[in-house]
């Protein structure tokens, strides 16, 4: 089953000119372009767009969408975890409103809500502390926080496909000596990668970052997705690389 631009929006509930700027900005493609310019949808790409439109419902930004549809599994949940807290506390505050509004109409004293605004800019800010923590000093943490306010969606799009394509060559590598050049490539090309998107990846900070795939049990767990074993490999070629 294929469906057009327009077949596929009425069947979503979006717009036409919604599903040009996904494509666009490299949110969601189309299954096939013909040689006239013709774009069409096949059942695989109506499921991403409902998954998407699924968390524009949840008022998820686009940026955001983008890293939870191309990341790993261990990223989608606690995203949506995360956003699944400030949701609760949405309608909490939503709940004490309109207990204050029926007690005014009630011509009660309003109080103030139990849960406010600044409650929930609180709870979002907390989710970041771990990495503010560790990490906020450094010249890295800067150079990554104004690489990321800058690059476009569709550039975060294409900065987890990078990385999933790396990873997924790390874990056919597993075989291989990580001191061979296969590995020893693939070291460089996710040197790369982190300086192109995030930071200047000097050697010394690509070690520490090789040791704690292992250590950091989020990490390797992330890093395994794409076979098991993954992340002690790519330690292991990160160590050979920057010996």
């Amino acid at each position: 089953m294929k469906y057009s631009v327009g077949e596929l929006a009425r069947r979503c509930g979006c717009s036409v000119r919604t599903l040009h700027y996904y494509d666009e900005i490299g949110l969601l493609h189309p299954s096939e372009i013909t040689e006239a310019g013709y774009r069409y949808y096949d059942g695989d790409a109506e499921k991403a767009l409902l998954q998407i439109l699924f968390y524009r419902e949840l008022e998820l930004p686009l940026r955001e969408i983008a890293r939870v549809v191309c990341g790993s599994e261990t990223e989608r949940t606690a995203a949506l975890r995360a956003h699944r807290e400030l949701l609760l506390l949405r309608r909490k505050r939503m709940d004490g409103l309109l207990q204050a509004l029926n007690e005014a109409l009630e011509g009660k004293q309003m109080e103030k809500p139990k849960i406010t605004a600044e409650d929930i800019q609180r709870t979002k800010e907390c989710y970041a502390d771990e990495v503010r923590q560790r990490w906020g000093e450094t010249d890295a943490y800067r150079q990554s926080e104004e690489k990321n306010a800058s690059r476009t969606i569709a550039q975060n799009v294409q900065a987890e496909r990078d990385a999933g394509d790396i990873f997924t060559a790390f874990a056919a590598a597993m075989d291989l000596d990580p001191a061979g050049e296969t590995a020893q490539e693939l070291v460089r090309r996710w040197q790369e990668h982190i300086t192109k998107y995030y930071y200047d990846c000097t050697k010394e900070i690509l070690a520490c970052l090789g040791e704690m795939y292992v250590a950091d049990a989020r990490f390797t767990e992330n890093i395994d997705r794409y076979g098991d074993g993954t992340a002690a490999f790519m330690r292991d070629a990160i160590r050979a690389y920057c010996a």
